[in-house]
């Protein structure tokens, strides 16, 4: 239609002179192209079924380190629960060494499910060729690797948290200004461990730290703004819907969560290659 084509070409006028139009659109013309969406699926489907077995051997860990500071596992496990919506902690303690293997097995076993959905999702993204994706044995060594790092970050981050909230309470004043260094001091950390696991989900090797620095920013900051926003509107619009619907509601927040998640992380993988290969302005007649 000639009214749509002197729009198309009315849009390229518009924005290809623009970076901060041009980048954009670039960006999530590629998001589309990977079918990234499908991608996210792929990641949530495994997120979803690793999260309780991460729970478990966090809980478990803590009840067999932290015997003599109970105080101190309850509120860290309260804290890694309340990074889901509508789990509530603190996680049941378990403390003897058979519950802290099983646990620890099974949260390697589905972490590593969720890492090599991960990989597949970069080598895409990063249009890596399929002869120079890594093998079996390669492929879930890189893996376990990412778990290993990943675990201990989310423990990091989790405790920073936990500490963060106690000193929250010492007074309002005093305790407001912890709280937003706190915040802070999270974003910068979770920014570095991005950063590393960017780097390490794609075989790439001219991808460097610096180029996956964006990414890793913008990936830090998007979700805890977003965990803010799911905190508050959850306490004021879904704090029935457990009640009300049940696991099955439980089963659609998470789902929810972890996808909208995904795809935060796959917008910044393409952030990161558009940038670095130099992808944009991108024609919307292409």
């Amino acid at each position: 239609m000639p009214s749509l084509q002197r729009f198309k070409d009315r849009f390229d006028d518009i924005q290809r002179p623009r970076p901060w139009l041009a980048f954009p659109y670039a960006v999530m013309k590629k998001f589309g192209e990977d079918s990234s969406g499908n991608l996210a699926v792929l990641i949530t489907y495994y997120a979803f079924f690793s999260i309780f077995p991460l729970l478990l051997a966090l809980a478990s860990v803590l009840g067999y380190v932290l015997k003599g500071h109970p105080d101190w596992a309850h509120r860290i496990s309260g804290s890694a629960a309340s990074q889901f919506p509508l789990i509530k902690g603190p996680l049941p303690k378990q403390g003897s060494v058979v519950i802290v293997v099983i646990g620890t097995v099974l949260a390697i076993y589905s972490g590593l499910a969720v890492a090599k959905a991960a990989e597949h999702a970069w080598d895409v993204v990063y249009c890596v060729p399929k002869d120079d994706q890594p093998g079996f044995v390669p492929k879930n060594l890189r893996a376990l690797r990412l778990v290993g790092v990943g675990g201990l970050g989310l423990i990091a981050t989790t405790i920073l948290s936990s500490t963060v909230a106690s000193a929250g309470a010492i007074g309002l004043h005093i305790g407001a200004l912890v709280s937003v260094l706190g915040i802070v001091v999270t974003v910068l950390l979770n920014t570095a461990l991005f950063a590393v696991v960017f780097r390490w989900l794609t075989v790439r090797a001219d991808v460097s730290y610096r180029d996956v620095l964006p990414g890793a920013a913008l990936s830090a900051v998007v979700l805890a703004v977003l965990q803010a926003v799911a905190s508050a509107f959850i306490a004021h619009k879904l704090k029935g819907a457990k009640a009300t619907y049940g696991s099955f509601g439980t089963v659609i927040v998470l789902l929810s969560w972890f996808y909208l998640q995904s795809q935060v992380l796959l917008i910044a993988a393409q952030v990161n290659v558009v940038k670095q290969d130099h992808l944009w302005p991108r024609s919307i007649n292409e």
